[in-house]
């Protein structure tokens, strides 16, 4: 993916990290000389409502300044929102659709419906569960984009959660972060 303006649509549930996995990755393209918009899309919802979070990176100034209608990826933290949530809505027909799910991605085609671009699966629920003892998948999507994209070098996105996490939480839980964002790099697959 080579563009100019690369807008990136998260759906997830309220709790699954959805939003600190846009601020991560606009903060990954700050430190690569980019520009970037991360926002979040919520009202009153709670703990395991559907949200939405959006971001945009560039490598020139953005002057947009409304929600993404029509992503160039979406990235969807909970398999349970196909079939629910219009996840796919919008996508453009050369865009890219990234799930975690242990379903195939000929599966999620079937499920959402979305024939025309890329579709990637990888099961970070299992990943994380197993790498970090929690089922919180944002980091081991983001190392899912960075290989269905090929946006960031995957050193980058470690160093970013590193600097991020770093001063929140014990370098085991840091380590173990990184940890599932490599294995998402290494098990997503395309289809």
């Amino acid at each position: 993916m080579n563009k100019e303006l690369v807008e990136i649509r998260w759906h997830g549930r309220g709790g699954q990290g959805v939003v600190t996995a846009g601020k991560l990755l606009a903060e990954t393209a700050m430190g690569t000389g980019q520009y970037f918009q991360a926002f979040p899309d919520f009202g009153p919802e709670r703990m395991g409502a559907p949200i939405r979070s959006f971001t945009r990176l560039s490598s020139k100034s953005i002057t947009i300044h409304s929600q993404i209608e029509t992503p160039d990826v979406v990235l969807v933290l909970d398999p349970t929102l196909l079939g629910t949530v219009p996840v796919t809505e919008g996508l453009k027909d050369d865009g890219i659709l990234i799930v975690n799910t242990s379903m195939s991605p000929q599966e999620v085609r079937r499920v959402t419906g979305y024939q025309k671009g890329k579709v990637f699966t990888v099961d970070a629920s299992h990943i994380a569960i197993e790498e970090m003892g929690r089922d919180i998948t944002n980091t081991p999507m983001l190392g899912a984009f960075a290989r269905a994209t090929g946006l960031f070098d995957l050193e980058a996105l470690v160093e970013q959660v590193r600097a991020w996490f770093g001063h929140k939480v014990s370098p085991e839980v840091v380590e173990a972060n990184i940890r599932a964002l490599r294995r998402a790099a290494q098990e997503i697959q395309e289809g």
